[in-house]
């Protein structure tokens, strides 16, 4: 049986990193691996049997740390931290400070003094070797190189050269061969890269961790102590499926379940995007995480744990953040042969600077370390999962679930939207806006019957014609009451049989007595009409403007209807869709979908159940529904809030400028590099400069990906 492992991995700083450990699990055996630096997550599935220890144990040997099961997150973070990258830099900044005395003040023989730059040195380069080193082995190890192989050379090769100076040489000419402060430097610059990069990356990634802490809440059980009742206080981990919660204003509902006494206000944004807070009362469902505004009730415990829908959604989100767009091979590609390509480029800046310009040794050498530290394969890396995580974060904040980065890039590049009608559009909560009735007929006894044969059916019509009309209804003795397939509903009362149904039921009538037989439900006496109730479904808020806003940003919309084409005709002139194809079948729909996608990029907004072969054939799938675990599971892109369609738009945004984050921040990556290597190998940049420009060339993109968390989208 395949089994999906996670682990958590300390240690990964880039992309290559990443790359590097999955190529490792998948040489052993392991299939669909993904290893993401920024999550620190690296999953699998084991379909060789592999034991877990041996996995762990091959990527520690490329110098990353795995963490325990279990292990607390908070109290690991706090020891391993004693000795992380922070206090590494803090530790690296406090020698090499001194160091750089000397090019303050160049005539000071004691800061000169090559014993005394070597002692300084020292510290900071074993901190590098240990940093740098071990992580650079271990790339070598894996078969792609990362970015610390080049840093390793760089300060190496800086330092070795500086002994090789201090032992040879003596006190009048040995400077010309010192380049402590240089290795030094190097080292400090990049751990502070590291340290800017590691609080930015974790920032893209805010939503997971929100939504994780919202799963650590403390809950209320109601326990029994000798036949008393008591509250005992116990952490989300230790509720199970029947227990019993008390939950109070200010909380947070700590599982899903439904409540059993009392009444609340409960703000669920978190799951439905919708920012007023509902009222529930006695067997209404809860959801576990959202947050009761005013009130108190007890509730019981139904999902608890992974099975919650809050889970359900931090695995449907941390899933999409590992998903690639199609955009990010390019850098794939380039940062897997990045590292070799740099070295050879430095290797050859030596022999060029040194034989063919007749620079000094030191001089060639110095410009040859320039290319290795300004190289920046991180930031080709960092450019598309950065904006990926930011993206669907603010997206999943405000209760839309992009099922990963592929989905993003082709929403973004959306040229059609095609609708569904009812319970898409339309809030599916009906209206019968009036009765006709033929001559002779009496009202009360076609409400009567009406809704009699009406309580026997779930369809969404039924249930509105017995909420309409129940209070006025008086009971019939039906019997033999079934629904007709694609009819509608039938019952026999005495000698006399009624039937009803949509139009197609008016095929099966011996008369039609009305002046018009417009209306959306039709009741026939022994095959004769008798009565039609005109029915309209309730267009939700801001429909026509949400259609505007998407025709507006050049997107074709068309309604795709099972209604009759002069009622769809109607519907799409109120909402402003020119497009308006009615009368169409499940698999009539499919085809319409088939052929949108042949022309151009189609997305398809449905309820996700009934329009489930059409969502499946576009390009994007959107389904309008509740955040139920169901709901997640299907569709590209799922929209919690049933009741607007504003996120439909705001997901288009989203998209949009997800796409555009990650074509700025390759810009810049590949913009970056191919400028700043040729101008290091000319001689025109010191290695303290281009260690510097490295370490805030990752800074810049991922805080170009930030902005995506909060900037206004047009």
């Amino acid at each position: 049986m395949e089994e999906i492992v996670t682990l958590e991995v300390e240690g990964m700083t880039c992309t290559n990193c990443a790359m590097g450990v999955a190529k490792t699990l998948e040489k052993a055996g392991l299939t669909n691996v993904h290893a993401d630096f920024a999550s620190g997550e690296v999953v699998y599935s084991n379909v060789s049997a592999l034991a877990k220890d041996a996995v762990i144990n091959k990527i520690e040997a490329l110098g990353y740390k795995v963490k325990s099961q279990g292990e607390d997150t908070h109290n690991h973070a706090r020891s391993s931290n004693k000795w992380g990258v922070e206090q590494k830099f803090w530790f690296s900044l406090a020698f090499t400070v001194p160091l750089m005395l000397h090019m303050v003040f160049p005539h000071t023989s004691f800061i000169n003094n090559p014993w005394l730059q070597l002692g300084l040195s020292l510290p900071v380069v074993i901190v590098g070797i240990l940093h740098f080193g071990r992580s650079a082995w271990g790339s070598l190890k894996s078969g792609i190189p990362n970015m610390d192989v080049l840093i390793f050379i760089g300060f190496s090769a800086a330092f070795s050269y500086s002994i090789w100076g201090t032992l040879s040489f003596d006190i009048h000419t040995v400077h010309n061969y010192l380049f402590y402060e240089t290795a030094a430097s190097i080292i400090t610059l990049v751990l502070l890269g590291n340290v800017l990069e590691h609080r930015a990356t974790m920032q893209t990634a805010t939503a997971v961790k929100e939504l994780g802490q919202i799963q650590n809440t403390i809950a209320r059980k109601v326990t029994f102590v000798n036949g008393v009742e008591t509250l005992i206080e116990v952490p989300n981990s230790e509720i199970y499926v029947g227990d019993i919660l008390q939950v109070n204003t200010g909380d947070r509902i700590p599982a899903d379940g439904a409540i059993i006494k009392g009444e609340a206000s409960i703000d669920e944004a978190i799951v439905t995007g919708e920012s007023m807070p509902v009222d529930k009362g006695p067997k209404d469902p809860v959801v576990g995480g959202t947050m009761v505004t005013s009130g108190s009730f007890r509730m019981g415990a139904k999902a608890v744990g992974n099975q919650t829908v809050i889970a359900a959604i931090i695995k449907m989100v941390k899933e999409a953040q590992r998903d690639k767009p199609s955009i990010q091979r390019l850098g794939d590609r380039v940062s897997a042969v990045f590292v070799p390509v740099v070295v050879g480029i430095s290797v050859l800046t030596f022999f060029i600077a040194h034989f063919a310009f007749d620079l000094s040794t030191q001089e060639a050498l110095m410009n040859a370390i320039a290319v290795l530290v300004i190289s920046c394969p991180c930031a080709m890396g960092l450019a598309t999962p950065t904006a990926v995580m930011a993206g669907i974060g603010r997206a999943a904040k405000n209760g839309i679930f992009i099922k990963g980065g592929r989905v993003l890039e082709e929403f973004a590049n959306i040229k059609t939207i095609v609708f569904d009608k009812t319970g898409t559009l339309t809030t599916g909560r009906f209206e019968v806006k009036e009765v006709k009735l033929a001559d002779g007929v009496n009202r009360q006894d076609v409400i009567d019957i009406t809704v009699e044969l009406e309580k026997h059916s779930s369809h969404p019509i039924a249930q509105s014609i017995v909420t309409a009309f129940k209070a006025d209804a008086k009971p019939v003795a039906l019997t033999n009451i079934n629904e007709e397939k694609g009819l509608g509903m039938k019952g026999v009362a005495g000698d006399d049989t009624y039937q009803l149904g949509s139009e197609k039921i008016l095929a099966t009538a011996n008369t039609l007595p009305l002046n018009s037989q417009e209306g959306g439900l039709y009741l026939l006496k022994n095959g004769t009409l008798i009565a039609s109730f005109i029915i309209e479904d309730t267009i939700k808020p801001g429909t026509a403007a949400v259609i505007k806003e998407l025709n507006i940003n050049g997107i074709e919309t068309a309604l795709l209807s099972g209604d009759t084409q002069q009622r769809t005709d109607l519907f799409g002139k109120q909402v402003g869709i020119s497009t308006l194809l009615g009368q169409k079948t499940p698999a009539e729909k499919l085809q319409v979908i088939k052929s949108y996608t042949a022309k151009n990029s189609t997305a398809m907004v449905g309820d996700g159940i009934n329009d489930a072969p059409a969502l499946s054939a576009a390009h994007v799938g959107i389904s309008i529904s509740g955040a139920t675990s169901a709901a997640l599971s299907s569709a590209s892109i799922v929209l919690s809030n049933k009741e607007d369609l504003a996120q439909l738009a705001l997901a288009h945004k989203i998209a949009k400028h997800t796409l555009i984050t990650i074509k700025q921040n390759l810009f810049w990556a590949f913009f970056y590099n191919v400028v700043a290597i040729p101008i290091a190998a000319v001689g025109l940049l010191n290695p303290m400069i281009a260690a510097a420009a490295m370490a805030f060339s990752d800074v810049i993109v991922i805080g170009n990906s930030i902005r995506l968390k909060s900037k206004k989208l047009k």
